[in-house]
């Protein structure tokens, strides 16, 4: 007996930030309505779309926009529009506890509840993404969620270079992996183009996992202190094999959607084997900074 047919349309989003945060949040809510009206009930956007990507430079004024997360004016807008709307919306913020700043999600489902949030894993540090200055190691592990429409597993950019991020949150139930993301071109290394790599990589997540993924970038030139950044967009839906669905360019604000069958997708997952011939007996090195060491 074949299950009932379960579709689901994705929605992955991108858009130019400027210092206009009050727009940008018009932008961003803008395109969250865009994307329910083509039928879109999971509704990706980009990581830190408050503001710029303020990480291109180690500035101590940036630490203003962080906020708890209860209260957190951002969270409190989208959870509202999620109700409103009945869609999904994980929606990434800067996050303050305490003392301490981490880059985070809200898991917004679709009656405008948070149903809990994600602090980024992976902190990455270079010329132009100046991140482990501004934000601590997430604490919370890796999350998944069962939304009312599906049960959803998501990473904040440099974590979608983790297999092993994604592979933790498939084996925790997720349903469909969400990536929001800020990159862009590499201030040091001008002829180097990141995004073929960039998106092959997370098509191979979709595939590994036999299960669809959606990423969803910032698009425009930032302006920082000492560098500027080019983001290049490239949004895009892939389906359970890695193939995409849909797919973005790299300059042009708007929404790409997807329609996925869930139902077809499990079977698929259950029938290709690779969660079944695993041995997790062979992979100790992972547990270990050095692998397998001397």
């Amino acid at each position: 007996m074949t299950d009932a047919p379960r579709l689901l349309t994705l929605a992955a989003t991108q858009m130019a930030c400027s210092w206009d945060t009050a727009a940008n949040l018009d932008r961003a809510e803008a395109l969250v309505r865009a994307a329910a009206a083509a039928g879109a009930r999971v509704i990706l956007l980009q990581e830190l779309f408050e503001t710029p990507y303020f990480c291109k430079d180690q500035d101590a004024d940036q630490f203003r926009w962080a906020r708890p997360i209860e209260g957190h004016p951002v969270v409190t807008r989208f959870a509202a529009l999620a109700r409103a709307l009945a869609v999904v919306l994980p929606v990434s913020v800067f996050e303050r506890a305490g003392q301490t700043q981490f880059n985070s999600l809200a898991m917004i489902d679709a009656d405008g509840t948070v149903l809990g949030v994600y602090r980024k894993s992976h902190i990455p540090q270079g010329p132009g993404y100046e991140e482990k200055y501004y934000f601590s190691p997430g604490d919370t592990g890796f999350r998944v969620w069962r939304t009312r429409y599906a049960t959803l597993g998501v990473g904040i950019c440099w974590d979608q270079w983790f297999p092993e991020a994604a592979r933790v949150m498939a084996l925790m139930g997720a349903e469909v992996l969400l990536y929001p993301t800020a990159i862009g071109s590499e201030p040091t290394e001008p002829d180097l183009d990141t995004m073929g790599h960039w998106r092959r990589v997370m098509q191979g997540h979709a595939g590994a996992n036999v299960m669809p993924l959606v990423a969803s970038n910032r698009i425009g030139r930032e302006e920082g202190q000492g560098c500027a950044l080019t983001f290049y967009g490239s949004s895009f839906i892939a389906d359970h094999t890695g193939a995409l669905l849909a797919e973005a360019d790299r300059e042009t604000e708007g929404v790409r959607t997807a329609t996925v069958d869930l139902a077809a997708t499990a079977r698929h997952r259950r029938a290709w084997g690779v969660f079944r011939d695993r041995r997790p007996d062979l992979y100790g090195a992972l547990g270990r900074l050095e692998g397998a060491g001397a």
